[in-house]
């Protein structure tokens, strides 16, 4: 009869057991062990099941229990000994060890169907969710045009509720409850929690922590209020929770001696605990004190901003703390108020920070709080924000200091003064206009008119804004003003001395930084109001200024006008950045009222001219009326603006009263700039037609006129493309800094094979290099054109411009006679004796009459240790001619006479020879050591290439390669050998010193 039952029993599956099962198949069983241990082995996700499996076993323990409490009964043992009790059942249970199993199974029975029946309360409370219908989902669509009536109402449905069952009943009844307890805090089931902790509250209560500590930390302590620890007033410890449980006496398997007795008779493994999930945790049976339950409670705030960073939470536990009247909160609930404004009240910007701690707000000081609260404050909001923000934190700090013992009243405003000096100027502005005197004073943000004055002085002067004059204006119509009479001159002198002390006390040097805005409301502080209402007129003058340079694209920050009060070289360099930099935005200056308006403001900026108060003049206050125009002028002209110039120069409407020599001053130098910045020297067009033009503004004077034709030789100079250096040709700049510029009519004679062809021409580049009507010049320039015909052999022009030279050299003697300026003719002659020589001596020079002609005024242009030289030259030229009048004789042999002056000086000018005559006459010639003096040749080539060392080509390589730098040894290098006329040189001149000179001093000799 028994298997039957048990057999089809075990067979089922646990979601097959149902009520009637548990009546009609378990109940057949008659034995009470097993159906016992069966109902104890099941756990059904049904409460009925469950409960009828429960009170059924149950049932079947009531026998096995009366007869133990019978045992107990007639031991006489006493009711008070506990131990006598546990030997008695023990003695029994080893017995009838059945007892025992039904005595266990019975309080594992009990304590499900206590579970079993808060499990019961709990479901009630469990959360509910919204599980939405068909017409939920389809909500947008219920005005679908593609549907029809009928199928829009079948999806009309309502929306369900049902519970969320955090916990499932076979885990609630096998598990340990505080895991459940657990399990349930950490999903906010705080109802459900709470009846839990009602009916099982002497296993939770020391376990209590625990569950406290798996609340979630975003939870608003008002959901779970009562899962928080609570603080009796009367105990001052706190608050112990009464348990409620199911039943008020335990049952006899539930004894602890009865526990006991179990325990020693039962195996191990036959001992069902219900605890397949467990949790430990430290147990505190004790109420917490009101200390231990605040630091609780702190405890509890680090771990919700550390871990969540809601700030708003932590507040909401510290106040639920403290409406219990726990102590040591209060000031943890103002800082995190506090706290709590910066996170959630407080502008916030992209650069949101999301980590701030208590440890981050407690190690800020308090300016840094101030900034903190307004960083993302705009002018629109920086009232409204020290208002709600920073003026509750500034209080708070007052009244800890007061409770401190160390009252500190100007702390507030300390720091707001601090955040003022620091903060942008358009917040300074929104501050300063909800502070105007005229409002009342418990609506200003800034109460004191002093206060005021010294932060807008010390804000402004130390910003380095060039941009903000707006602004700055705006704060400075904010200040009060003072009717402070200025009769007495120590009050002037008082205010004068402070702003000369200011000066000096923003101008930075090696010994101090730049000073900042704190630093000088430093100074400002001990200012008295008669200083402070000067300061601020000299402020007015300043922002004027300041908005006038501004205005003209050369801003300046307001230190620089109390920095160079006292210093010209800064106005003069501010001056002409003011004129110059308009000039480089094409839409600031767009005709002659522009440039007449820029002209007023410069001179506006001088001031009213009263010397006794320089500090309150204007930015140029050091300059005069003429220097300002003058710099004006110059500034006009780096524009290339050269009609408005002459227009505001000559016009009918003279603005600009300089006098001419100033003009010419200006326009020189403004036409260097133009030169020099020249990338071209073509005066048609570029910075360097610039140059040109410019000149055309001042009247003509001799040095425009020598200015232009310098320009216009640079131009000349420039189109023969002289190089320089590599891929580099010369630039107009290097040709105003080369020091000798008759060097660069060399270069131009040896940039080109027919340059020296055009004798006029680089004569008119020489003068129009600066050496008009300088013969010596001229003469040297000679020198080089007829060097490089020679060079070129082309003779006739050599012998022309060797003429030409001599005209020039005897002019300049007749000059230099008068003058007595000898040097220049010295140098002159130097030249043209040279030149002279070495084209009278060349051999491929065939016209011997100009030869001689040329030797001629070798002799008489040469220095005294040189005639030597010359007249062995001219012997040897004179043999030739005299051989070739021979030949002439003979070929005319018709009887035509042919009359030979056999002195040769038929082919000198008579001029010339007169000049020799003189010269020789006073002349008394050394014996010459004949067999070892140099060639003549070779002298006069070394001299010449002394005198010539200047010219960047050589002078004379033509005359080098065929007659010159020739000794004893060296034989010729073209044009034959020239031995023999090297050899007679020593005879010919031992003959003219023994009797050629006579005939040259007048004696008169046929051939």
């Amino acid at each position: 009869m028994t298997s039957v039952p048990t057999n089809v029993w075990s067979a089922l599956e646990d979601d097959q057991v149902t009520t009637e099962a548990v009546t009609g198949i378990l109940s057949q069983v008659h034995d009470d062990v097993w159906v016992a241990s069966a109902c104890v082995d099941r756990f059904l996700g049904d409460v009925e099941p469950q409960r009828a499996l429960l009170s059924l076993g149950l049932s079947r323990t009531d026998r096995a229990i009366e007869r133990c409490q019978s045992v107990v009964s007639l031991s006489n043992a006493p009711e008070d000994s506990s131990d006598s009790k546990r030997d008695v059942l023990a003695s029994h249970f080893q017995n009838e060890p059945s007892e025992a199993l039904l005595c266990h199974l019975r309080s594992v029975l009990l304590r499900r169907l206590d579970r079993l029946n808060t499990y019961i309360k709990m479901e009630e409370k469990f959360p509910q969710i919204l599980e939405p219908g068909v017409n939920d989902a389809m909500e947008e669509w219920e005005d679908d045009p593609w549907g029809d009536a009928a199928s829009s109402s079948e999806l009309t449905t309502q929306t369900k509720h049902t519970k969320e069952i955090p916990i499932s009943l076979p885990e609630f009844l096998q598990n340990d409850l505080l895991w459940s307890a657990c399990e349930l805090s950490s999903l906010g089931a705080f109802e459900a929690l709470q009846i839990l902790l009602h009916k099982h509250g002497a296993e939770l209560w020391p376990k209590r922590f625990r569950v406290q500590d798996c609340i979630p930390e975003h939870i608003h302590p008002s959901l779970c209020k009562d899962i928080l620890p609570a603080f009796d007033h009367s105990l001052q410890k706190e608050e112990i929770c009464i348990a409620d449980n199911w039943r008020n006496e335990l049952d006899f398997s539930e004894l602890p001696y009865t526990q006991q007795a179990i325990w020693c008779c039962l195996p191990p493994s036959t001992v069902i605990l219900d605890a397949d999930k467990k949790i430990d945790c430290l147990c505190i049976a004790d109420p917490l004190t009101a200390e231990q339950l605040s630091n609780w409670y702190k405890s509890r705030v680090d771990y919700v901003i550390s871990s969540t960073g809601m700030i708003d939470i932590a507040l909401a536990v510290v106040q639920h703390g403290a409406s219990q009247g726990l102590p040591l909160l209060d000031e943890l609930g103002e800082e995190l108020s506090l706290l709590s404004r910066l996170v959630y009240d407080a502008p916030q910007g992209s650069d949101l920070q999301d980590d701030w701690t208590l440890a981050n707000w407690r190690s800020m000081d308090p300016l840094s709080v101030v900034r903190a609260y307004l960083v993302h404050s705009s002018p629109d909001t920086v009232v409204r924000d020290i208002t709600s923000l920073v003026m509750p934190y500034l209080f708070v700090l007052e009244a800890r200091a007061e409770r401190a013992g160390t009252p500190d009243p100007l702390l507030p405003t300390r720091l707001l003064y601090d955040y003022i000096l620091t903060t942008s100027l358009e917040c300074v502005a929104a501050i300063f206009e909800a502070s105007k005197p005229t409002l009342p004073s418990s609506q200003r943000v800034i109460r004191s008119d002093e206060d005021m004055a010294k932060l807008a002085l010390a804000c402004l002067y130390a910003s380095d804004s060039l941009t903000e004059w707006s602004t700055m204006s705006n704060i400075f119509e904010c200040l009060p003003v003072w009717d402070i009479s200025r009769s007495g001159n120590n009050n002037e002198e008082a205010a004068e001395t402070t702003i000369a002390s200011l000066g000096a006390f923003v101008t930075p040097n090696t010994n101090q930084p730049p000073c900042t805005a704190q630093d000088l409301l430093l100074f400002f502080q001990p200012l008295p109001i008669a200083s402070l209402s000067r300061a601020l007129d000299v402020l007015d003058v300043h922002l004027e200024s300041g908005e006038i340079l501004s205005r003209w694209n050369s801003p300046a920050p307001l230190r620089w006008f109390l920095q160079s009060s006292n210093n010209v070289k800064e106005q003069q360099a501010r001056a002409n950045r003011m004129a110059r930099r308009v000039g480089e935005k094409e839409d600031m200056l767009n005709g002659i009222e522009d440039w007449e308006w820029l002209l007023e403001d410069m001179w506006k900026l001088i001031g009213n001219g009263d010397n006794a108060d320089t500090a309150g003049r204007g930015a140029f206050c050091l300059l005069s009326r003429e220097e300002i125009s003058r710099i004006f002028l110059s500034g006009l002209l780096s524009t290339g603006n050269f009609t408005i110039a002459k227009s505001m120069l000559y016009g009918p409407l003279q603005k600009l009263n300089l006098s001419p020599e100033i003009i010419e001053e200006v326009c020189l130098t403004s036409s260097h700039e133009f030169y020099d910045n020249a990338s071209s020297g073509n005066y048609k067009s570029g910075d360097m037609k610039l140059a040109y033009d410019c000149l055309d503004v001042p009247p003509l004077s001799e040095t425009i006129v020598k200015e232009k034709e310098f320009i216009e030789a640079t131009s000349r100079i420039s189109s023969f493309n002289i190089p320089s250096k590599p891929d580099f040709t010369l630039s107009p700049i290097e040709i105003r800094l080369t020091k000798d510029r008759l060097s660069l009519i060399s270069r131009v004679i040896s940039s080109n094979n027919d340059t020296y062809k055009h004798t006029q021409v680089l004569l008119d580049l020489v003068g129009k290099l600066g050496y008009q009507n300088d013969p010596v010049a001229e003469a040297k320039v000679l020198a080089m054109i007829a060097d490089t015909a020679l060079q070129a052999e082309d003779f006739s022009r050599a012998y022309e411009n060797c003429e030409r030279m001599v005209q020039t050299v005897t002019a300049l003697r007749k000059a230099s006679i008068s003058t007595v300026d000898d040097e220049k003719f010295q140098g002159a002659s130097e030249v043209c004796w040279i030149a002279c020589f070495q084209l009278g001596r060349q051999q491929e020079f065939t016209d011997i009459s100009r030869k001689m002609e040329l030797l001629g005024h070798a002799l008489e242009f040469c220095p005294s240790d040189k005639i030597h030289d010359v007249l062995t030259a001219w012997r040897k030229l004179e043999s030739e001619e005299v051989q070739s009048r021979e030949e002439k004789l003979q070929r005319k042999r018709s009887g035509e006479a042919v009359v030979v002056n056999s002195r040769g000086l038929n082919s000198i000018p008579s001029n010339v020879a007169s000049s020799l005559r003189a010269r020789l006459q006073d002349f008394h010639m050394p014996s010459p050591p004949l067999l070892s003096t140099p060639d003549a040749a070779a002298l006069a080539s070394r001299t010449f290439k002394t005198v010539t060392a200047n010219f960047p080509f050589a002078v004379g390589h033509r005359g080098r390669s065929q007659y010159s730098d020739v000794d004893e040894s060296t034989s010729l290098k073209s044009g034959g050998s020239r031995r023999s006329d090297v050899d007679d040189v020593s005879s010919q001149a031992s003959r003219a010193l023994s009797k050629g000179i006579g005939w040259l001093i007048g004696a008169d000799e046929d051939l």
